[in-house]
């Protein structure tokens, strides 16, 4: 029989507050992500309570300026990580691909859970659904609304016909300005996770990947990262069976990727990954796709890699790697010219 102070797998660690406090966005999607997150703390974890703090970051904040003119890399999660360090907050949900490669020091990802849809959706204005559905079936001169430089630069290397404008705000007021009768936007291109997660998938009438629409997605997308303060031993332990292994290892390695680039979420780098099955049908790998586009979509390079990932260090190893081919094939060119524009691409990737 077991003593007193022994611990089984499922018990909860004693220095574990009984309630814990979990940071998000205010945002709908942001409160429905982590909704996903604390539901799968509850069931693991029913004896102890959850408290969620909504906040609004400087993203949130700003509205206007168009995501490419901010200089910050941490536009979503600053102020939520200050009361991390504080103490204040145990956790904080984040879509992973807000997440920069380079956390603060005392800050460290927790847990990345299953990843949803990593596809980009081509959403089209109400009024024109019923005759274009797809990227090539608009006129030249449609505009497509996004505030991504990795979703303009890729649509302007496969579709140099079209043409972009910004649109922010949250995926209900992107919506209305798509459209509204004298909105100016013939589609919006939108992550497809975000779109199923607040129940709007019906709106979606192209999914956009490598072999359809030729468009690559942003590291992390889909996936859901829990960020916590580094060495936070009791946290780690309430998170450690509710990762997702498979998530975890493309995710790491797609952004040891993007780290190695010094690309951050500023630049057009994209991904694809999928798990595929051993040709000896023992176990499986990673087979990741990238590039690496110039800001009007004239240059570009792309590399892919398949390999076996078993480690955390293997997933980095695998990322870099995979930069590491891309810089031979002259993405440095590409991302040296980038740099020379800092000033209109210092944003994050858009929602």
């Amino acid at each position: 029989m077991a003593t007193a102070d022994a611990q089984s797998d499922d018990a909860i660690p004693s220095e574990v507050e009984r309630i814990i406090h979990i940071g998000t966005r205010k945002s709908k999607l942001a409160l429905v992500q982590t909704e996903i997150v604390h539901e799968a703390l509850q069931k693991a974890w029913p004896e102890l309570q959850y408290e969620i703090h909504a906040m609004s970051t400087m993203g949130d904040k700003n509205q206007v300026t168009p995501l490419h003119d901010f200089g910050a890399k941490s536009l979503w999660t600053h102020e939520l990580e200050a009361l991390l360090i504080e103490g204040k907050l145990d956790l904080i949900v984040h879509s992973l691909k807000d997440i920069p490669t380079q956390l603060p020091p005392s800050c460290t990802i927790g847990a990345i859970f299953p990843r949803a849809d990593p596809r980009d959706a081509l959403v089209m204005k109400f009024t024109l659904a019923a005759e274009h559905s797809t990227l090539d079936s608009l006129p030249a001169g449609s505009i497509v609304g996004t505030s991504s430089v990795r979703r303009s630069a890729q649509i302007s290397r496969r579709y140099p016909n079209l043409r972009f404008a910004d649109v922010r705000g949250n995926v209900g007021t992107r919506l209305s300005k798509l459209d509204a009768e004298d909105g100016q936007y013939s589609c919006l291109i939108l992550a497809a996770a975000g779109l199923q997660r607040l129940e709007l998938g019906d709106r979606i009438t192209q999914y956009l990947d490598s072999e359809n629409g030729g468009i690559l997605h942003a590291v992390g997308q889909g996936a859901l990262g829990v960020e916590i303060r580094e060495g936070d031993e009791k946290t780690i332990r309430l998170l450690e069976k509710l990762a997702c292994s498979k998530t975890t290892m493309a995710c790491l390695a797609e952004r040891s990727l993007l780290r190695t680039l010094e690309g951050g979420c500023s630049v057009p780098i994209g991904v694809e990954s999928r798990w595929v099955a051993n040709e000896d049908g023992d176990g499986e790998k990673l087979l990741m796709k990238a590039v690496v586009v110039s800001l009007d979509g004239k240059e570009s390079v792309e590399a892919e890699k398949c390999d076996r990932i078993e480690s955390k260090g293997q997933a980095d190893e695998f990322g870099w790697s995979l930069a590491r081919d891309l810089v031979e094939k002259g993405a440095t060119k590409i991302l040296e010219k980038i740099t020379l524009n800092r000033g209109i691409i210092g944003g994050q990737d858009g929602a």
